[in-house]
């Protein structure tokens, strides 16, 4: 993940502060994004149309071109079988599919600038890639060359982060004169470092922003700013036996223009035949015969990672849920993704470490063991607590 640290001098030590790029929230979407009939569609289907039993990965369609498909995490069905809730929440990825991507989108070809605004709403981008050759599957530039579509894709959403911060920037200059000094510090930062940055080829991803930098980023929603994976779309045999000539320039690409970023291949063919069977056990022997696995967990699995994000569950007879956070958030503002009264009114959170309850095997052996915690509004929370928090919210104790 892209973020920064701001060290803060206080008189006790230093608090060190990471500010990201991107905006954080419980409803989180990734966007698919690829030329046409490199399999984002199929792929896409796969994802909406998983038949899979409700209690362990829920699938379930929002409007026709977005699905929310829950996120695998093992910890949630130990949770679950311990406590035998009453209802089972996992945490949700929403997919959309976004369609219209072709050379010189920005400028409005194909459904250039709808296709545009919709990728402005997503938090991070899968970008699919075709690296199969398939006579009757026409490719739009002619031939399969995943190289050029990376810089087809890379050069649309650079240029129309140009224009974005252009308009930006004619519109600061008009009240930057006449108003504040912050105004014309920013007009500086956007006209002199943050458009050269672009014209220059590079992401605004890959840059080295300093915090105030990257609140001014964060206003502007730019595409080049959102986290990427990669999916390689390839032919059943080539993803059996894991091997395809691209691959190892697809990684070299990948390495020099957006360096981290996951790589993940896929065989659209084959998930959409698996997607196409009756039940769990035909699905599972499907794959058996093919001698591979399905890549739709770890694709959802990286998605959501790429945002930077960890879980929190609350558990008790009623419900056993899992909660989405930012790293690095503390007490208060996990308690505001349940609901804001809890955050206004945060009186303490009671913790234990999913660790520790594996261990102790019971919240009653936790708490035995002397490991279950109060903490107050400073605590940041860690990738699978469990929270208990208490708040007043007017009208009296809650307690969640």
């Amino acid at each position: 993940g892209l973020f920064l640290l701001v060290m803060s001098g206080k008189k006790k030590g230093t608090e060190e502060v990471k500010i990201r790029l991107g905006r954080p929230g419980n409803h989180l979407k990734m966007g698919i994004v690829g030329l046409p009939n490199v399999g984002k569609s199929t792929m896409f289907n796969v994802l909406t149309n998983m038949a899979i039993p409700a209690e362990n990965f829920p699938f379930c369609t929002i409007d026709p071109n977005e699905s929310r498909c829950a996120v695998p995490d093992d910890r949630f069905d130990v949770l679950c079988k311990e406590f035998k809730p009453a209802k089972e929440i996992p945490a949700y990825l929403s997919i959309t599919d976004i369609a219209g991507l072709v050379r010189n989108a920005h400028g409005g070809e194909g459904l250039g600038n709808a296709f545009l605004s919709h990728i402005r709403a997503v938090d991070g981008i899968f970008q699919c890639l075709r690296i199969f050759d398939n006579e009757e599957i026409v490719h739009v530039e002619g031939d399969v060359n995943p190289i050029r579509d990376l810089d087809i894709i890379h050069e649309e959403l650079r240029l129309k982060d140009i224009e974005t911060l252009e308009k930006r920037i004619d519109n600061l200059a008009k009240v930057a004169v006449r108003t504040d000094k912050t105004k014309k510090l920013e007009l500086e930062f956007l006209k002199d470092s943050l458009l050269e940055h672009l014209k220059s080829g590079k992401d605004v991803r890959v840059g080295d922003w300093k915090a105030i930098e990257v609140e001014w980023i964060n206003s502007l929603l730019l595409l080049t700013a959102k986290p990427i994976v990669y999916l390689v779309n390839m032919s059943a045999k080539d993803y059996i036996r894991k091997r395809n000539k691209w691959l190892a320039k697809i990684k070299a690409w990948v390495d020099e223009n957006a360096s981290g970023a996951p790589i993940i291949p896929f065989c659209a063919e084959l998930e959409r035949d698996a997607a196409a069977m009756p039940d769990e056990a035909s699905r599972e022997q499907f794959w058996k015969d093919q001698k591979t696995a399905s890549a739709v967990p770890k694709i959802i699995r990286t998605g959501y990672n790429s945002l930077d994000l960890v879980h929190f569950f609350t558990c008790g007879p009623d419900e056993v849920r899992c909660w989405t956070i930012r790293e690095g958030d503390k007490a208060p503002d996990a308690a505001g993704v349940i609901h804001t009264d809890f955050q206004k009114g945060f009186i303490c959170a009671e913790v234990y470490s999913y660790a520790d309850f594996v261990e102790h095997g019971s919240e009653a052996g936790v708490k035995a063991a002397g490991k279950y915690k109060q903490q107050g509004k400073n605590y940041v929370v860690q990738d699978g607590d469990i929270i208990f928090f208490k708040a007043n919210t007017g009208g009296g104790l809650k307690k969640k």
